[in-house]
């Protein structure tokens, strides 16, 4: 923003027309910016640190979370000011900040478990699943995950937790407002986003020869986007503490309805739930989160996306997302579940089916990947692409953790082949608009 000040020409202060222009720019740090008053121009820096806080005893009450942020001023001139350009100036700084507050990130809240439960209707109305609820949360569409601690975290804890999750954004993933407490329970609120989730728009239940993603090249820009979104929460969100997401399935990733993108829900639910297993000592709240060779998380897996060792140890790590991404890779290709049992001879018995072993048994025969990839596709697919995009999802699911790939370099694969597959959609001819809905048939 500049500020235009003038000097009347008859004034004894040796001085002419004098242009401060000041430029305001917002970051993260420990330090805030009072409101400018008319006898002191310049603001005046005071250090605020989290202890400062004063925390209630009682879940119910709300604790505003406030990320402190401090503003710089880029004096091009520093000259003394007149008392009438000073209290111009002054009101002109407060009314600027004052319009800019609309448009910084909303700081995070715990909420006061009566406004939780008041948006849910006690829990009985707009339910998305058995432990999630959409609702109007301060004047806001939100959708509310229940979920329950599994240890102990004291308010200061969650306090800390929550401020550093919520400073992590990423258009692949569901932006986490804030969250309650009630007795053993945890309320996490999460952005409404208006879509369907993976599975259902892979598998339709009931028209089982239909899909929403009927192009490959819209199956390819939600296996880049994922995989963007999950090497971020790995190698990037809060400030590279090294998160597990732990929830990686079909059926929380979302397909946005407007432009197909995927947004990644559940983004922070182990670290707030307490499901994070710190293998050093001491539980210090204000100590910053560990990478994954440090810290792993107990929580129940879903039958599909388990890797081999969590079957056998419980815990869960960055291999253990990776695993459950390529699962989730081979489901975009093939149209399976990760999981299904068919009916076996005629004795009325059933055989467990996987899509990780039917894309092995497919990579192995030739001309099985043409086969394996789904048919609804309609055979219309760049066949190179596709074959690299099965070694991608087996390299992801292999029994070796160790030798499972970094998100990093996975994320930069399939880019590389979401680009190759828009350029054979391009030669092809075949890149045409369309829309459709995600409502259910």
């Amino acid at each position: 923003m500049k500020f235009l000040v003038k000097k009347t020409r008859n004034t004894h202060l040796n001085e002419s027309e004098t242009t401060v222009s000041s430029m305001c720019k917002s970051k993260k740090s420990t330090t805030v910016v009072q409101p400018t008053t008319r006898n002191n121009p310049h603001p005046q820096r005071t250090s605020t640190t989290s202890s400062s806080s004063n925390l209630p005893s009682s879940s119910t009450s709300e604790v505003p979370i406030t990320e402190s942020r401090s503003y710089i001023y880029n004096n091009s001139k520093q000259k003394q000011w007149s008392k009438t350009s000073s209290s111009s100036s002054s009101i002109s700084t407060h009314s600027s900040l004052s319009s800019l507050k609309h448009a910084l990130p909303e700081n995070p809240h715990i909420y006061p478990f009566s406004d939780i439960s008041s948006a849910t209707n006690n829990f009985s109305a707009n339910r998305l699943s058995s432990n999630s609820f959409r609702c109007s949360l301060h004047n806001r569409d939100v959708v509310v995950f229940q979920r329950k601690f599994r240890r102990q975290i004291h308010l200061p804890e969650l306090r800390d937790r929550l401020a550093l999750i919520c400073r992590s954004h990423h258009s692949s993933l569901v932006k986490l407002l804030g969250a309650s407490v009630s007795g053993s329970y945890i309320y996490l609120v999460y952005d409404f986003v208006p879509g369907a989730n993976l599975s259902d728009c892979l598998r339709n239940r009931r028209n089982p020869s239909f899909t929403d993603l009927n192009t490959w090249t819209s199956r390819m820009l939600i296996a880049s986007d994922l995989a963007h979104g999950l090497d971020y929460v790995h190698n990037f969100a809060g400030s590279g503490s090294g998160f597990v997401h732990n929830h990686i399935k079909s059926s929380s990733i979302i397909v946005a309805e407007e432009n197909f993108g995927v947004k990644i829900c559940h983004f922070g639910t182990s670290e707030l739930c307490g499901e994070s297993v710190d293998d050093t000592a001491g539980s210090d709240s204000g100590r910053k989160l560990k990478k994954s060779g440090s810290k792993g998380v107990r929580f129940e897996g879903t039958r599909g996306y388990m890797a081999p060792e969590f079957l056998v140890t419980g815990v869960a790590t960055q291999k253990t997302d990776v695993y459950a991404f390529g699962v989730v890779v081979l489901e975009i290709l093939s149209g399976e579940e990760a999981v299904r049992f068919e009916l076996e001879g005629n004795e009325g018995g059933y055989k467990r089916v996987s899509v990780v072993e039917t894309a092995k048994e497919a990579w192995k025969e030739h001309g099985g990947v043409r086969k394996w990839v789904d048919r609804r596709l309609k055979d219309s697919f760049p066949m190179d692409v596709a074959e690299k995009m099965i070694r991608v999802g087996l390299e992801c699911v292999g029994d070796d953790p160790n030798e499972r790939p970094d998100m990093g370099r996975v994320s930069m694969e399939v880019s590389k082949l979401y680009l190759e597959s828009k350029e054979w959609e391009e030669k092809l001819g075949t890149n045409i608009d369309f829309s459709v809905s995600l409502a259910p048939r």
